[in-house]
């Protein structure tokens, strides 16, 4: 097995506000990439993430809240992992005793297979949970356990496991449109319609006790560029935010991940704005 590796803190926090047991949240960096087909790299996404939240400023103007004096601890980056189901496996074990500890827990990827160990872990805590997914892709295509998972099979996976709402949807094959639950997925073409009342229904859905989980490229790609399948259409950080705070503000929001940064030289941009929106989703939370 490969050895631990300690990055640094999220935020560059000092001890007194990145400690253990006085935290509230506990970040995850997970760095797999096992998985890409078209673009290397998301293994980069946690660093580049832990690295451009060193440049945060700390008080969010939104809320009025400096999130950081909750506690945020950063975990040991995840050993590297070939195997997809060994991947997701030590995700669940490594995440199950923040859950059991009462951590809101933050996952960094890595592709979008590592929300799978991290939901799971969420289940053994939370028996009620559902997910929200924001994403370009529908990721419905079928599981075929003998090959091993894909990124596109991640949400048949996870309503296998909880109940899930899918938001800002604008690519996906024949075959996972005639799985589509249209009560559960809201269009990207909806939200710009619409705005966020083209979400209320399917946000109705959402139990009481809700993990997050957001592919950036959810966004369009004229505001995340990084990502290793970018699609047009996206929604933009206002509408992403806005519908995060309105689920923050009405439900427990116990874990979230943020996946599919792939790490450009030349555009540190997205990476930046990769930990400001966990900055900002933190902050949301606690002003609840």
């Amino acid at each position: 097995m490969a050895l631990l590796v300690t990055p640094m803190n999220f935020a560059a926090l000092p001890k007194q506000y990145s400690d253990y047991k006085a935290s509230k949240i506990a970040v995850l960096p997970i760095p797999y990439d096992g998985t890409a087909t078209v673009l290397k790299g998301s293994d980069l996404g946690p660093q580049a993430i832990l690295t451009a939240s060193t440049r945060l400023t700390l008080f969010d103007l939104e809320t009025n809240l400096e999130v950081y004096r909750q506690g945020i601890y950063t975990a040991p980056s995840l050993p590297s992992r070939n195997n997809p189901i060994d991947m997701i496996d030590e995700v669940r074990q490594q995440a199950v005793p923040l859950f059991r500890d009462g951590k809101l827990v933050v996952g960094l990827g890595g592709k979008h297979l590592v929300s799978i160990g991290l939901i799971q872990a969420a289940m053994e805590r939370h028996g009620d949970l559902s997910v929200i997914h924001f994403d370009a892709h529908a990721d419905l295509r079928p599981i075929d356990d003998e090959a091993g998972y894909g990124n596109s099979s991640v949400m048949s996976r996870v309503h296998e496991i909880c109940d899930a709402v899918q938001i800002g949807i604008r690519s996906m094959d024949k075959e996972e449109r005639r799985k589509v639950d249209l009560d559960r997925m809201v269009f990207a073409r909806d939200l710009q319609q619409h705005g966020v009342n083209a979400a209320g229904d399917a946000l109705d859905m959402l139990t009481d006790t809700v993990y997050i989980t957001i592919d950036l490229d959810v966004l369009d790609p004229s505001y995340m560029p990084s990502v290793e399948r970018p699609e047009p259409g996206g929604i933009d950080w206002y509408m992403l935010t806005r519908l995060i705070r309105q689920v923050a503000s009405e439900k427990r929001i116990v874990g979230l991940d943020v996946i599919g940064l792939v790490p450009q030289p030349h555009y540190p941009a997205a990476d930046f704005l990769a930990a400001k929106l966990i900055y900002r989703v933190l902050s949301m939370i606690f002003s609840r």
